[in-house]
């Protein structure tokens, strides 16, 4: 495992030697052990953390554009995408877990040992840099239009600002370790959440129309290619790729704190709960775009979606949607920064400052933003956005496939440690899944000269 200082802290080693036969879940001298819903609930909130920071990348602002423009478009008809996502990402966290505890390396640095050969690590190498450099796209053009809705600030300074801000804020709350960053990360989520909150119930959208979006979607909808468009954007923007390489590295934070195994239990119910959270985030984004933009059928940006919703539900809409942006833009590009730094020291085997990879990572996402600002204007966000996010679910399948065959496989987690089979075979099917409708949407999109957008 390698040091990273900055996040870790003190190397923890390896695994301590813990008795298994004790714990939550284990057995002394075939007794189970008596612990008391307070001890359960110490032992769960002490796993409570990287979780989180994993879920902020579920509710970037690269959601909002897939989550508002579905809304808009086609009111609450793909809530069934988001839930399919949220359980597709529940159980590759899980699979992300199992790698960091059991095996004790994350899905990078076991990519890196498994393809020896650099004609094959390297690509994957630079696919993963691609899918952090999408998501810092949207991180950088979210942060900007927070930055011109809150205090008038033109775009292309706000992105030139996305260049410095994280800087500042990393070296100042990342210096005194892991466990103070997770809190800024929960207390920015949970400004996101009580954000949205707020604006369904402004929004008073129709609540059985939400549970047939939800359970009884109607298949039809994705005859059309731009619902499928922004299908796959909303399993992009949620399903994210960077997340599977950052969750099996942060996770190892806890190793020693438990028995491996009730180790991965406690880390699960940390990712579901979070994973849960940022459900009901991505859940409400659509649904208030749904009940107070159903009239505009598309958005052309997020300052125009902040500008009807206070049109529509009232000023305090616009300066919420404002606010929950810039928590979002600011969170997200923390755990962006963290899974950059783990992708890099474990494909390529070099430590790296977290104040270098956010520059590098800045940087490479900063230029087409401003080279698209600048030269189609602010109208052309959104749909780069978009775009964006399509960019991370064509990715999407590079990442899990591996995940799927280390955490099945007995020389990264052992022999007694292999991940069940109904596991595995549904990371399978996701991959599958995902590979189909990308090839789809490659195929209508460039091979026939089908506009999608």
């Amino acid at each position: 495992m390698s040091s990273r200082k900055w996040f870790w802290g003190a190397e923890n080693g390896s695994t301590s030697k813990v008795d298994e036969r004790t714990g939550l879940l284990g057995k002394a001298n075939g007794v189970a052990p008596q612990e008391s819903r307070w001890q359960i609930a110490k032992k769960i909130l002490s796993f409570l953390g990287p979780g989180f920071v994993v879920s902020v990348g579920y509710v970037d602002p690269g959601n909002w554009a897939t989550g508002l423009e579905a809304g808009a478009k086609y009111q609450y008809e793909l809530l069934s995408i988001i839930l399919l996502a949220n359980l597709m990402a529940m159980l590759l966290q899980h699979l992300a877990v199992r790698l960091g505890i059991l095996g004790e390396i994350d899905l990078a640095a076991a990519t890196r040992k498994h393809l020896k050969s650099p004609w094959i690590w390297v690509p994957m190498w630079l696919l993963a840099e691609v899918a952090i450099i999408a998501c810092d796209l949207a991180e950088v053009i979210g942060g900007a239009i927070a930055l011109k809705l809150l205090f008038g600030v033109p775009v292309v300074l706000g992105i030139l600002i996305t260049m410095v801000d994280v800087l500042l804020f990393l070296s100042g709350i990342g210096s005194r370790g892991f466990r103070p960053l997770e809190l800024v990360v929960v207390v920015l989520v949970a400004i996101v959440g009580g954000c949205f909150g707020i604006e369904v119930w402004l929004a008073k959208p129709e609540y059985p129309s939400i549970f047939r979006g939800m359970f009884l979607p109607d298949f039809s909808i994705f005859q059309e290619q731009h619902a499928l468009f922004v299908s796959l954007g909303i399993i992009g923007a949620t399903v994210m790729p960077h997340n599977l390489y950052l969750h099996s590295g942060i996770v190892q934070h806890r190793l020693g704190m438990e028995p491996p195994r009730e180790a991965v239990k406690l880390a699960t119910w940390d990712s579901s709960i979070a994973l849960f959270l940022a459900f009901l985030v991505n859940a409400s984004i659509l649904i208030t775009a749904a009940a107070g933009l159903s009239s505009v059928n598309s958005i052309t940006s997020l300052e125009d979606a902040a500008g009807l919703l206070g049109n529509a539900l009232g000023p305090s809409a616009g300066v919420l949607f404002a606010l929950a942006l810039l928590a979002s833009g600011q969170s997200s590009t923390i755990s962006g920064t963290l899974a950059g730094q783990i992708v890099f020291e474990g494909f390529v085997r070099l430590p790296i400052s977290p104040w270098k990879r956010r520059l590098i990572t800045r940087t490479l996402a900063v230029a087409p933003a401003l080279f698209v600002v600048m030269l189609y204007g602010e109208q052309k966000v959104n749909e780069m956005l978009l775009w964006s996010q399509t960019v991370l679910s064509v990715q999407l399948p590079f990442a899990i496939i591996p995940l799927v065959i280390f955490t099945a496989d007995q020389n990264f987690v052992g022999e007694d440690n292999i991940a069940p089979k109904v596991l595995t075979m549904v990371g399978w099917t996701i991959a599958l899944v995902l590979i189909a409708l990308n090839m789809w949407m490659l195929i209508v999109q460039f091979g026939f000269g089908v506009e999608v957008m």
